[in-house]
């Protein structure tokens, strides 16, 4: 068992194969087990699941830094070169972003590149790089 305990989240997705193509594909996440209703990823040491739900509840957005932010939503906190690299794959790819990334609170304590997308089936992601570490949790 690693120190840092590691997180398991499942969201729902309406379309399995859509979910293959993105989480596998697109974010390059390695597939874990599956069955015709779920599929395991590894969230870079995260167990990240997708669960068949047809059904979507109605999506909120909260102002943030001059953007509406989608809530729900969940993501990574990557170091500045991997969100560089993630934000150039997800180009590549064709991705339709909510909020390009950007750097946001920019000179504020806080300061960080942030990107927001819609995986598939609707679900939000947030995908952030501090340049400096030490103030995700400022104040």
């Amino acid at each position: 068992m690693p120190e840092v305990p590691r997180f398991h989240l499942a969201m729902p997705v309406d379309d399995l194969d859509a979910a293959r193509e993105f989480y596998g594909k697109v974010l390059g996440l390695e597939q874990g087990r599956s069955s015709e209703s779920w599929i395991d990823w590894n969230l870079h040491g995260h167990q990240f699941v997708t669960h068949l739900a047809p059904e979507r509840p109605k999506r909120i957005h909260n102002p943030v830094d001059g953007h509406d932010v989608p809530v729900p939503h969940f993501g990574l906190v990557l170091t500045v070169e991997r969100f560089q690299e993630l934000a150039d794959r997800l180009r590549a790819a064709g991705t339709a972003f909510v909020i390009e990334p950007y750097v946001r609170f920019e000179g504020q304590t806080g300061e960080q590149w942030t990107m927001f997308l819609f995986d598939p089936a609707g679900n939000a992601l947030e995908f952030k790089a501090f340049a400096d570490d030490s103030q995700v949790f400022a104040t």
